[in-house]
């Protein structure tokens, strides 16, 4: 989860995560297992239509902190280098 802070090409949040994963540029997905039941089944579902596998992190805390946000995150995306 270091590369979330370090590179510049990630997303966070449902929207922009989802709209990454069936856009075709997100690589890596990580979710919050704390996140709203809804939250985690778009995310699920999104990836199980591009067949990218989730990285389950165990709380929105902890993903928040990885991507450098002072606040709990549900769920982030690596995208591309060309996207």
């Amino acid at each position: 989860m270091q590369e979330l802070k370090a590179l510049q090409r990630r997303t966070v949040w449902l929207k922009q995560t989802v709209k990454a994963i069936k856009n075709g540029t997100a690589v890596k997905v990580y979710l919050a297992e704390d996140a709203d039941d809804f939250i985690k089944q778009s995310v699920i579902d999104a990836c199980r239509d591009k067949n990218l596998q989730i990285i389950y992190v165990s709380n929105m805390k902890e993903l928040g902190d990885a991507c450098g946000i002072d606040i709990g995150a549900s769920t982030a995306a690596i995208k591309k280098q060309d996207a």
